[in-house]
């Protein structure tokens, strides 16, 4: 079992305030390596804030981010992109502009190992140099990650493959999500963290999407994920941890998690069960 290793993400007291809210107060929460959690909640109760301290979007007030034992807290998304942490937004973020393959390029940005230059110093005049000669290591380089970033796609059947070289802008809602992740997945990340990664998709589009969330799982790879589909939470979570006006009232399985009174309270008196069965029934 995953949840029986250390952890590879640890909170400690986290915690983000604005002015007289506190949006995030004293979470703590372990994710071991393979394991996938999954943060639920009514609007508002600062999940994605939680997010945006973990991948150095924001800065915490209180408390520690730990990733494979090492202090991560307030490193920016880019240090933290080269240690394999990525996440996606609950408001798709494509470059609209740039075409499917492009958009997932940048996600390998941090692997490139041709145009790293070994004397910092001249490095700007270096990679110059290097993009306007493009010599075969260059060249190479390219071709395998473009090669990488097709096997992702593929991952989302024709739904991308075909749009390959469309802007980004083309796509439907539903695609851009899809671009979004797989550009996340192309860092290879050790660490995947999800923002309401179905936002917007009908229930066809939904179980495709937990078909995949469900093989990446399967893969090892560890993920952090909000959801508001409740019945893809149960099916896909090793635990559940419900967070509500910035603290956290109830973790366990999605089960048990599920009844608890004061979960169904923040979910305005509306039982877990039942909001799950009509979900599952729609």
């Amino acid at each position: 079992m995953a949840e029986a290793h250390a952890p590879l993400l640890s909170l400690r007291g986290l915690t983000r305030r604005f002015g007289g809210l506190t949006a995030v107060d004293g979470i703590d929460l372990d994710l071991a390596k393979g394991g996938l959690v999954s943060i639920i909640g009514p609007n508002g109760a600062g999940k994605t804030t939680l997010f945006n301290l973990v991948t150095g979007l924001d800065r915490p007030d209180a408390g520690q981010v730990r990733f494979e034992g090492q202090d991560i807290t307030g490193l920016s998304p880019e240090r933290l992109a080269a240690q394999g942490i990525a996440r996606t937004f609950q408001l798709g973020r494509v470059f609209g502009n740039l075409s499917v393959m492009d958009n997932v390029l940048i996600g390998a940005h941090t692997r490139l190992r041709a145009v790293k230059p070994a004397v910092p110093v001249i490095g700007p005049l270096l990679e110059l140099g290097l993009a306007l000669l493009r010599p075969s290591s260059v060249r190479q380089e390219e071709e395998r990650l473009r090669e990488e970033v097709k096997a992702i796609l593929a991952r989302f059947g024709e739904r991308l493959l075909p749009r390959i070289d469309q802007p980004a802008y083309s796509l439907s809602y539903a695609n851009r999500r899809r671009v979004e992740i797989a550009r996340a997945l192309a860092l290879k990340p050790r660490l995947l963290l999800l923002d309401e990664p179905t936002a917007g998709m009908n229930p066809s589009e939904t179980a495709e999407m937990q078909g995949l969330v469900a093989e990446l799982k399967a893969e090892g790879l560890t993920i952090l994920l909000i959801e508001h589909k409740l019945e893809m939470v149960m099916q896909l979570s090793d635990r559940v941890i419900v967070m509500d006006e910035g603290k956290k009232i109830a973790e366990g399985p999605g089960e048990v998690v599920r009844s608890d009174p004061k979960v169904i309270e923040a979910y305005l008196g509306h039982g877990l069960a039942g909001a799950a069965e009509q979900e599952s029934a729609a």
